[in-house]
């Protein structure tokens, strides 16, 4: 086992709506960190706007792959100073992309953190906001889907967190807070 980075990465890990963009850039600013969110970097590696055009252009499978390459990216040994990065939802599910989490978490080098929030939670939180950059994954509506996603991931997500935070019902700073705690800072 390696000497673990001190402290370590903050990884964000749920479903969309989870609060993933915006609490990682609360806890950021808080704490004075860098901040990385994949829902810009995968895009950007397949010349695309968003997670939709990417998926429309090249399709799912690489948009997954270009999602791997992102995180690898962000987790090379040459990266290892602390940040705040926020995963795509669907990260953890691209090929080899939970072996690699799970590696770089049992080496120390990051912490992560599932973003939880029921599927209720989610569709509401997600009904009435901009919805063109979040591609549907089941071929049905986003929204009528959270449920079928959530039973998908919630699983693997649990496997992979260091720490579940019950997201749904509190407010993002709250959970900011109680994600700086983790990481022994205050706001």
């Amino acid at each position: 086992m390696h000497a673990p980075v001190t402290p370590p990465t903050l990884v964000l890990i749920g479903l969309r709506g989870s609060g993933k963009s915006t609490i990682g850039r609360i806890v950021a600013d808080a704490a004075g960190l860098p901040f990385a969110d994949l829902d810009d970097r995968t895009p950007a590696l397949l010349d695309a706007r968003d997670a939709a055009d990417a998926i429309n252009t090249h399709g799912l499978r690489a948009f997954r792959d270009a999602e791997f390459t992102a995180l690898g990216s962000e987790l090379e040994p040459s990266c290892s100073f602390q940040r705040v990065l926020a995963l795509g939802g669907g990260t953890p599910t691209a090929p080899g992309a939970a072996d690699l989490l799970m590696k770089e978490r049992d080496d120390g080098r990051i912490l992560i953190v599932y973003l939880h929030a029921s599927p209720s939670v989610l569709r509401d939180r997600l009904r009435g906001t901009e919805t063109a950059s979040r591609p549907s994954l089941t071929g049905a509506d986003m929204l009528d889907e959270i449920e079928t996603v959530y039973l998908q991931r919630d699983a693997l997500y649990r496997t992979l967190a260091d720490h579940t935070l019950e997201a749904g019902e509190q407010d993002e700073k709250r959970t900011a807070q109680r994600i700086l705690g983790l990481m022994g800072q205050r706001i």
